[in-house]
């Protein structure tokens, strides 16, 4: 495959990457997306990036074998267009077309999520095994499963949407519209969300003393980790409420993919331990033991890596594909 690139698209910044045939990422580069300057105005971004990273490396164009791109909301990985990304607040954008006019490398994009989990079951925690599912933490929360090296789409490139499974204990209305999403709680501004409201509903915790000089609005998921590590009562309430969750939602991930291992990554994973025993507890009570026995559950190893080096693996692969139908 020789060497790619890989990009990760974001709401706040683009980083771009180059990569060779084993996975390994041999330098990087990040700017600001500026998303609200227009579509256009990225892209050109974009080639000046991909111009800036190769000159790094003192590599041409003609050796770049393929550009691959995740972003984030609803893709058209056939069409190479992105249909919706309410981040970048793109609607039919032809994302892989414009890249690919502007550094005259093939180019093909996919989901954000789906990049990142390819990555981290081509090079990093789940390298080695068959059957991938992977979810990430984050703003939101999100899934992609990797069976046998192949991303599972579903209709409509829609699978994956763990967030939007709805739980009757769940109160919150969700952005999609439906009540009780799971990533209204499993989320980092979930976690969030729900030590503002107990404080705001007069519960102790040593977070309302840190927040003296601050609003309680500006708590975060670090501050409830923080909060767990000191003992406190309250943060320690909501890592177990959030993790029992997530291991119910899982339950019903697990037993229609039978993976073999779950690798967990996104921001709101760092809380590890306090997040994940809960998690194991309600997972391992609530799938058959067949499936529980042969399941590993992993934290992400490539981190913020993980995108990029998925989106120029992915590529590389769905531009051999083409090659061999010509």
């Amino acid at each position: 495959m020789g060497l790619m690139i890989g990009m990760d698209i974001g709401g706040t910044n683009i980083v771009c990457g180059l990569v060779d045939e084993s996975g390994k990422l041999l330098n990087k580069i990040k700017q600001s997306t500026e998303a609200h300057l227009g579509s256009g105005y990225v892209f050109d971004k974009i080639s000046s990036m991909v111009d800036e990273l190769l000159r790094a490396a003192n590599v041409k164009h003609s050796e770049v074998t393929a550009i691959g791109v995740g972003t984030p909301g609803f893709i058209d990985p056939e069409k190479g267009i992105t249909v919706f990304a309410s981040n970048l607040k793109w609607t039919q954008v032809p994302t892989a077309e414009e890249i690919r006019k502007r550094t005259g490398i093939p180019t093909f994009i996919d989901n954000d999520v789906r990049m990142y989990v390819y990555g981290e079951a081509a090079c990093g925690a789940a390298k080695g095994y068959e059957h991938v599912l992977g979810i990430t933490i984050g703003t939101g929360l999100a899934a992609a499963m990797v069976n046998r090296e192949q991303l599972y789409y579903g209709s409509g490139y829609m699978a994956g949407e763990l967030g939007h499974i709805p739980f009757p204990e769940i109160p919150y209305e969700c952005g999609c519209g439906l009540q009780g999403c799971l990533e209204t709680v499993v989320s980092a501004t979930g976690i969030a969300r729900q030590a503002r409201e107990q404080l705001a509903a007069g519960r102790d915790s040593i977070m309302r003393d840190w927040m003296e000089a601050k609003s309680i609005n500006s708590i975060t998921a670090a501050d409830v980790s923080k909060a767990y590590d000191a003992n406190d009562p309250l943060a320690i309430e909501i890592m177990n409420h959030t993790g029992t969750l997530l291991g119910k939602g899982l339950a019903a991930a697990v037993t229609l993919y039978s993976p073999e291992i779950i690798v967990i990554g996104g921001g709101a994973a760092l809380a590890g331990e306090r997040l994940f025993a809960p998690m194991r507890e309600q997972l391992k009570k609530s799938v058959y033991s067949g499936y529980w026995d042969r399941l590993t559950i992993s934290q992400a190893q490539m981190i913020d890596d993980a995108g990029i080096v998925g989106s120029a693996m992915a590529a590389g692969q769905r531009l051999l594909k083409t090659q061999t139908i010509e």
